[in-house]
């Protein structure tokens, strides 16, 4: 990637596909993090052989707010979801069979795409936060891939399920005993 200055700070480049419609039918792959990477969503421990999400309380609004993606956004179908400690993926489908204005991403006002599904997800959260006094915030940018075949899809999905698993092993793990 490079890093440009824009209004005298460095930016680092859009991992975005220049010439890709975020708004058009497609599968995303989205990882959105806490603030400064803030271990606030949830515990993760390992009881009974198996590893086990424990929500705060505003980790299990996210939870809902991730639910809730579909009332807004009826193009939109959840896949795959996993609330980790300080991150959360998911998969995403936005479902217009009939849309034909191809759109190149671009910066700017967007809406009924995938940025708008996200910074609206992220602001309900945040709003959340703000109302019940949780020390809250989300990191500015998420990541997010185009899945472009079903056997991506089906490695992604794994990656999401086996998430908690290797939560033990997370450089971000305060509790991390391999580091």
């Amino acid at each position: 990637m490079n890093e440009m200055k824009f209004g005298g700070q460095y930016r680092i480049d859009s991992v975005r596909l220049a010439e890709y419609d975020y708004g058009s039918s497609g599968v995303y792959f989205v990882t959105a993090c806490t603030q400064n990477k803030q271990c606030c969503l949830c515990d993760v421990i390992y009881t009974d052989k198996q590893w086990t999400i424990l929500p705060s309380a505003i980790g299990q609004r996210v939870i809902e707010g991730w639910r809730q993606i579909t009332a807004f956004h009826p193009y939109a179908h959840l896949d795959a979801f996993q609330l980790m400690p300080n991150h959360i993926h998911g998969i995403l489908i936005i479902d217009k069979p009939v849309y034909t204005d191809w759109q190149p991403n671009r910066f700017g006002p967007q809406r009924q795409n995938l940025g708008s599904i996200i910074r609206g997800f992220k602001s309900g959260v945040k709003t959340f936060a703000t109302i019940n006094q949780i020390d809250f915030a989300w990191q500015p940018r998420y990541y997010e891939r185009v899945i472009r075949s079903d056997d991506e899809l089906k490695r992604i999905r794994h990656y999401i399920d086996a998430n908690p698993s290797n939560w033990h092993k997370d450089r971000d793990n305060a509790e991390n005993l391999f580091i």
